[in-house]
């Protein structure tokens, strides 16, 4: 969404500036800010196989190429919040949680709470990060935004892409697909299976990842909306509580 997928170290610059000032723009207080890897994070990531594990030698040039480019990434991202005067600092989810098989075990939040408490709005961002028993892997946003609303008992997860929500299939591959307005814990559940067989995945799962890690979150009464981040004002309107087009996402 901020990155041009079809290249490789490829910004959309013009968009990362549009977001920031939406973000700008409404003003939200206790806001946490994950974002993607697009065409930084994703390709060394998926070159070097770094999600399954440390194996070979020759990977590890690959995980500092995945931390390193996301690290450029989130800088840009950086520099456009903080010329839209948006208090913000980044943290780097590598140097504070450590995964065992993939999923987070270790998190030390002590900075970011500290942050939030003095009205800073963090950045973090999938990365590369240290496993307790495969050496190293990749944590996606997507399971970074689970676990911060969970450990910091978030009102609302917002989660920009770059469709209108969750359809029935690919709708860059079927035109007519459906988009659900709503979906319940269960329906969500449900859709999983479908989600895995017919749409397109990257090295961190495409909407079947973000859906899967979603879950927990649903779980404990934290609603979710998807929607399309690249259509101007619809950031700045769901932060603000207004009526978006996507997909919401309830418990029941």
């Amino acid at each position: 969404m901020i990155t041009d997928k079809n290249g490789e170290l490829s910004a959309k610059t013009g968009e990362i500036d549009r977001l920031t000032q939406e973000i700008k723009q409404a003003a939200v207080k206790d806001l946490i800010i994950v974002h993607g890897g697009g065409s930084f994070g994703h390709p060394a990531a998926e070159r070097f196989a770094i999600k399954s594990g440390y194996k070979e030698e020759s990977q590890k040039i690959g995980f500092s190429q995945t931390h390193h480019y996301m690290t450029v990434l989130n800088g840009l991202f950086m520099d456009a919040l903080i010329w839209h005067d948006v208090p913000s600092m980044s943290i780097t989810p590598s140097s504070c949680i450590v995964t065992e098989n993939g999923r987070i075990s270790s998190f030390e939040d002590g900075p970011l709470r500290t942050l939030i408490g003095l009205n800073f709005t963090p950045v973090l961002y999938g990365d590369a990060v240290f496993d307790s028993k495969i050496g190293f892997t990749i944590l996606s946003g997507d399971q970074l935004v689970s676990a911060l609303a969970l450990r910091f008992n978030a009102s609302q997860i917002i989660m920009g892409v770059d469709e209108d929500g969750v359809y029935e299939t690919d709708p860059k591959i079927q035109k007519t697909a459906k988009l659900f307005n709503h979906l319940t814990l269960s329906e969500l559940r449900n859709l999983q299976a479908k989600l895995e067989k017919t749409q397109v995945r990257d090295v961190t799962g495409g909407m079947y990842g973000k859906v899967t890690e979603l879950i927990p979150a649903v779980e404990k009464n934290i609603p979710v909306t998807i929607l399309n981040a690249l259509k101007p004002g619809n950031i700045c309107k769901a932060l603000n509580g207004e009526a978006v087009r996507g997909t919401r996402i309830q418990k029941e």
